[in-house]
Parts: C-alpha cells; structure tokens; sequence
C-alpha cells in the first residue's frame, strides 16, 4: 500500500513519513499530481497559518486536486492544520476560505486560560468511525498543540472530541473518505499510533 503526503510547503513532513513508514507502507512526499494520483490514500500535514497555507495549495494547483480527491472518494487524512484546511473558513490572521469539505469555520479559543491550547488531552469518541475496526486502548490521551479549532460543524461530521476548559475541541472529523485529526498522531504515544495504523487498515480494505 502507497501512501502519497501532500508536500505544499507547510508541514512537518518529516515525522509523518517516518511514522508511515514505521507503520510498514510505502510513502511518497510530492507535489506531483500524477504520484499522488497513483497513491492508494493521501495525506495532507500542515504547520503555520491557514492564509498562507490555502495560498500555497492556490498556487500549486492543488486545492482543486483535493476537492478532485473527494469526488473520486479517495480516503485522505488531513493532520493539524491539514485538518482544518479542509473546513469552509477561517479567521486566523485574516478571514480566509477553506476547501469546504467540512461544515464549520476555524475560530482562536476565547475564555480559556492559556492560549495555545498546547499538550497531552483526553480523546472521547463521539461516534465510531467505518476504519475503527479495533477496540480503543484504556490511554486515551493525545496531544494537542494549536490556537485555533474547528467551530460550529456539523454533528455528524464529529467522530471525537476533547475538552478545554469547557471549549469542545474536535479532535477527529469524518465526512465520506476525508478524514481530519487535529491532534498529532505520530507525536500522540500509543493511541497516536493506534489510530494511524486504524486508518491505514481501513485503506487497505478498500484497495
């Protein structure tokens, strides 16, 4: 199984492909439409801001490569920022359109403590995914570095959540083959991994 990683510029590439690997799939970081094409899922990282990150995916084209991704119901798993790329907007730094996948807009945490909302959170499942095939592991805790969430989505889009300080953080999202973790798997110990290799057997059943 190929797993091709979205290279636009923004992400830490590294530590998803050497967690892929680990994991025991073929991996292929590119921009190249054609290998990512050829890929039996995709992944799409991110780290910075969401302007500049849907400016990257503009100018490489590969915005429109996504949405193409989703009307061929391709399984992609969006990590971080890649996550919420993938929701309709977003008001980091400026209002800015997302790719639409997802209901809900990106909003900065308000009336909590501590801005980031930065370490280990306890991962609650809101409903069971298709991929999770596997009972949870009793350590339920990821970890979680970011400023922003995912607000007002839909419910049935909601797979898995944490909560800060009362603020309920989508931690899982699902709609159709997408899917968008906003912690970081590869950086989130047993569970992280757990959740990875899940998704990654879900693939490979549909291959």
């Amino acid at each position: 199984m190929k797993i091709g990683v979205i290279d636009y510029g923004m992400g830490n590439l590294f530590s998803v492909e050497q967690a892929l690997k680990r994991l025991g799939v073929d991996v292929v970081v590119t921009a190249d439409e054609a290998q990512l094409e050829a890929a039996d899922a995709l992944l799409l990282p991110g780290v910075g801001a969401f302007p500049d990150a849907m400016k990257r995916l503009a100018e490489t084209k590969l915005d429109a490569f996504i949405l193409a991704q989703k009307e061929a119901n391709k399984p992609l798993l969006g990590i971080c920022l890649g996550m919420q790329l993938l929701f309709e907007a977003s008001e980091e730094v400026a209002p800015t359109k997302g790719l639409g996948i997802f209901t809900g807009n990106i909003e900065r945490f308000s009336g909590v403590s501590r801005i980031p909302h930065m370490g280990w959170n306890d991962l609650q499942l809101h409903q069971t995914p298709a991929w999770l095939q596997d009972e949870l592991p009793a350590e339920r805790h990821v970890y979680f570095v970011h400023s922003f969430y995912a607000a007002n989505m839909d419910d049935a889009q909601l797979v898995a959540f944490a909560d800060y300080e009362g603020v309920q953080v989508p931690g899982i999202v699902m709609n159709g083959s997408f899917t968008g973790m906003q912690f970081h798997p590869e950086k989130s110990g047993q569970l992280g991994v757990f959740l990875l290799e899940q998704w990654l057997k879900g693939v490979a059943a549909t291959c």
